[in-house]
């Protein structure tokens, strides 16, 4: 870990934004290749538009190792919001606090992934303090999403996904700490290589979705099957991989009971994050796409999951644009990847998306989506690192994208925060949680609702 005393001085230097370039920002939308650039010109208001058509060809001979040094959290840093926001510290010190969802009561449940357990807190009202806090279960495998079942007001059970299989606890509004042993729902999920198993339940609480990333990069060890390539791809679905990668960059769906498994999409390479939409019911997901393309190759996505739907992953991305390493293995699947809604700078590493529905920000917010970006490692010039808000009008996204929560990135060298989860509270504010420093945090508006 990187600690220098001189760390506060230079952040409080680069969370600084001033009022001009925060306006000027608001006014333009970076597109095509002007929208490729590092931390430096990230602040809260920068909008950007990024198309298929500004997809770069692929230069392996550019890919870069650049991952960041995490610096211990200056005392008075906090990170960087648009005017009448602020941010507020509930908790610090968590060893890799990852996804949050919260309780139908409000409480916060909060994935503690290599403590291998679930984390909760109780918040004072109107207030970021925690009044209790608790670990609601332990001895868990690598745990990352959480949900609540059934939907609604009076949930009966708290599921959670391991690395390697989806759990359930009993529970009652209130419950602190599980009152049961887990209930295992779905067992044997393939492990090893990405680890992050996000959930979600349908609006009508009939579908488990889950989300099982790649064990590699570009499905490097994917032998052909036994018996023979035609026979795997007529009886699986559109894009499935195999061997190694069976079952894998998928979304996969499940009766709640964990029975009547069924794959609803393939190609999506690590879908870290997914949730629900509330004014379509749409399923959606948030992908860290493959590396060592180059710094600007391929982009990252949010994206709604179609029911059958192929996203590349590993032979195509970003719709036709066929991966060098696969050239010419997969002519059957030319033409027929997906291009996914919303796309976004290459390396981002999206974590974790949310529909904001509250009642605490100004009322354009309302119906956008916030995506937490966990930041790069093969990219020269270092991006991500903060939380983006997707523009969205009548449910459908623009496009667009804008900078949201920054102010993480200390230098070209250094970072102290690095988002993954992010949930809309009870009370309309915005829960954010970063594993670099291990901090929670409260966004709220000073005026409410406008």
């Amino acid at each position: 870990m990187i600690r220098s005393g001189g760390f506060a001085a230079i952040a409080a230097a680069l969370l600084v934004a001033t009022p001009a370039a925060a306006q000027q920002a608001d006014q333009k939308v970076l597109k095509g290749e002007a929208a490729f650039g590092d931390w430096h010109a990230d602040r809260p208001g920068t909008r950007r538009l990024i198309g298929a058509q500004d997809m770069p060809p692929a230069d392996p001979a550019q890919s870069a190792s650049n991952g960041a040094g995490v610096a211990e959290r200056p005392e008075s840093a906090k990170p960087d919001l648009p005017p009448g926001f602020s941010a507020e510290l509930i908790a610090s010190g968590i060893v890799n606090p990852r996804v949050v969802r919260v309780a139908p009561n409000g409480d916060l449940f909060v994935a503690n992934s290599h403590a291998d357990q679930i984390r909760v807190y109780r918040l004072a009202e109107d207030s970021a303090k925690p009044i209790e806090k608790a670990i609601f279960a332990k001895g868990l495998s690598y745990p990352y999403g959480i949900a609540f079942y059934p939907p609604g007001d009076k949930p009966q059970w708290v599921y959670v996904a391991n690395s390697d299989s989806i759990v359930r606890f009993p529970y009652r509004d209130g419950d602190l700490k599980a009152s049961g042993k887990p209930e295992t729902i779905v067992a044997e999920i393939p492990s090893g290589g990405h680890t992050t198993r996000d959930i979600a339940f349908s609006p009508d609480g009939k579908t488990l979705y889950l989300s099982v990333g790649s064990a590699s990069n570009v499905g490097e060890d994917m032998e052909e099957p036994d018996d023979g390539l035609d026979a795997w791809v007529n009886s699986k679905p559109l894009g499935a991989a195999w061997g190694s990668e069976d079952g894998r960059a998928d979304v996969l769906a499940f009766d709640p009971d964990g029975k009547n498994p069924r794959t609803v999409a393939t190609g999506l390479r690590n879908c870290t994050g997914m949730t629900v939409q509330p004014a379509t019911g749409a399923l959606w997901c948030v992908v860290n796409e493959r590396d060592e393309l180059g710094d600007n190759v391929p982009f990252e996505f949010a994206t709604a999951v179609k029911d059958g739907g192929f996203y590349g992953w590993p032979w195509y991305y970003i719709g036709n644009h066929e991966d060098p390493r696969h050239q010419g293995e997969r002519p059957d699947l030319a033409g027929k990847a997906t291009v996914p809604d919303v796309l976004m700078q290459a390396h981002s590493a999206p974590m974790n998306i949310a529909f904001y529905d509250g009642n605490n920000f100004p009322a354009d917010y309302q119906g956008d989506a916030f995506v937490t970006m966990h930041g790069s490692w093969n990219r020269g010039a270092r991006t991500g690192y903060k939380v983006v808000r997707l523009k969205f009008r009548d449910g459908k996204p623009t496009g667009e994208y804008e900078d949201f929560m920054t102010g993480l990135v200390i230098s070209n060298d250094a970072v102290w925060g690095r988002p993954v989860g992010i949930a809309i509270a009870k009370d309309g504010s915005l829960i954010v949680t970063e594993d670099g420093n291990g901090t929670i945090w409260r966004v709220t508006h000073e005026d409410g609702r406008s």
